[in-house]
């Protein structure tokens, strides 16, 4: 397998999903699948051409053994995934509303994920898979290593594991803040600003942001992070904003979509940003590449974008400004312009 560019480390989940929306306890049959913010951005990753492997731990277990197997087929390398012979794969339940009437349905098109990761396999992780003969030539030939807000939360190693990856110097790092208040709750949520400040590319949302720095601000998020190369500031489904490390901002307006299922879009988006810095496009590249992404999760059902084909991804790229605003996606695909049917709505990259 070629050398890959990107390495993703973390957690990835088995996933069960309703045959049909509503609320859980109509479900009677599931589908099952895989999921993981690190997981989803090799992926993605892959889908846009860039060598990826994702390196973590899951059990000795079917599940775990079907998703590194699901993973793999994506173009992923998966060779320096540990299997733990005593902790269980991760596992979560998707409930997707139907916007039937019933007093705990979610609604149409809203979505629910039901965690049950506690003491799982990729919780054992630690800073040894430095040292391991599998994951250390992949983390030192990688070009970008990337990380989540995610992992340091899942245990006391899993955090030493990031901020051992945050000094080797030479390494660069995007880290994307992924903020999940309940992984958090009981942990000191400042040392999310630490690993931040720490890393080299920084993904946000403006909502988690606020909640975690206390500002969406552009200057005031470079006073409280002043050492990354770029922060990026996703407004939901608004625009994405790059602010450089001299306080100087390049926004880009999200494309507008009608959305299937938001799921996975905030991952699609860091997946497409990140191909965008490892092609060495400029960055409004970059930012519309995130939002090509995003705007593909937006419109799929599972958490991984199903993207266009290179020729119109690369067209979109070069779009002027005007094209770029005409641009409308659906289920259906791309579209270069006109009217926008009905219930169309700006896209969440989150």
């Amino acid at each position: 397998m070629t050398t890959p560019a990107a390495v993703c480390i973390g957690e990835s989940m088995a996933v069960l999903m309703p045959e049909r929306t509503g609320p859980l306890e109509e479900a009677e049959t599931f589908r099952r699948g895989f999921g993981g913010a690190e997981s989803n951005v090799a992926c993605t990753l892959a889908a846009l051409g860039v060598p990826a492997a994702w390196i973590s731990r899951v059990g000795a277990d079917g599940l775990g053994r079907s998703l590194v197997a699901q993973i793999a087929a994506h173009g992923v390398d998966t060779s320096a995934v540990a299997v733990d012979p005593e902790r269980p794969t991760g596992l979560y339940l998707k409930e997707t509303g139907s916007g039937r009437e019933h007093p705990y349905d979610l609604g149409a098109g809203r979505s629910r994920l039901h965690y049950y990761r506690r003491g799982s396999a990729a919780s054992a992780m630690g800073p040894e898979i430095l040292a391991d003969p599998a994951a250390a030539p992949l983390l030192e030939a990688a070009e970008l290593i990337h990380l989540t807000g995610i992992t340091p939360a899942l245990s006391d190693g899993c955090h030493r594991l990031v901020r051992t990856l945050l000094a080797v110097p030479g390494r660069r790092i995007s880290f994307d803040l992924n903020w999940r208040p309940a992984l958090w709750a009981g942990r000191d949520r400042q040392a999310l600003r630490f690993l931040m400040n720490g890393s080299h590319l920084v993904l946000l949302g403006a909502d988690e942001a606020r909640e975690v720095l206390g500002t969406d601000d552009p200057e005031s998020l470079r006073r409280l992070l002043p050492r990354p190369e770029v922060l990026v500031l996703k407004d939901d489904g608004h625009r994405s904003t790059a602010i450089a490390r001299d306080g100087s901002t390049l926004a880009e307006p999200a494309l507008r979509v009608e959305v299937v299922e938001p799921t996975g879009a905030g991952d699609a988006f860091a997946a497409g940003y990140l191909a965008g810095v490892l092609r060495d496009l400029p960055e409004r590249g970059r930012l519309r590449l995130g939002h090509l992404s995003a705007a593909a999760a937006l419109t799929s059902r599972g958490d991984l974008a199903v993207l266009p084909p290179a020729a119109v991804l690369e067209r979109l790229l070069a779009a002027d400004e005007a094209g770029w605003a005409a641009v409308r996606v659906d289920r259906d695909g791309f579209h270069p312009g006109g009217p926008h049917p009905d219930g169309v709505r700006p896209g969440a990259a989150r």
